[in-house]
């Protein structure tokens, strides 16, 4: 399952977790982000203890949508030692973002 966070629990959620972390930017009204959100759900569940795995609405939580750059959603960003290693943009299948925390 994934988690939200939010600009004011960003950095803690994300950029000072000990173990790789998926984000999925998303959006309330968006049609591909409803699409992909039960994937990155499976992906959490799958990864559990191991990855996490949260998903930020970018309406709710502009800053750091602008902070990297999110022009086009569903992106998902993945973090490791509280650096951005990769970005996918657009639906993927649960393989990709499963392969990206290995």
């Amino acid at each position: 399952m994934a988690n939200p966070t939010t600009d004011g629990s960003f950095q803690k959620d994300v950029l000072e977790s000990d173990v790789p972390v998926l984000v999925d930017f998303w959006a309330e009204w968006c049609g591909p982000c409803r699409m992909l959100g039960p994937v990155i759900d499976n992906v959490g569940q799958k990864t559990e203890g191991r990855a996490k795995v949260y998903k930020l609405n970018v309406d709710e939580n502009p800053q750091v949508a602008q902070q990297y750059g999110i022009t086009a959603i569903p992106t998902v960003l993945l973090f490791r030692d509280g650096k951005l290693e990769q970005q996918i943009v657009g639906v993927r299948p649960e393989v990709a973002y499963l392969e990206a925390l290995n």
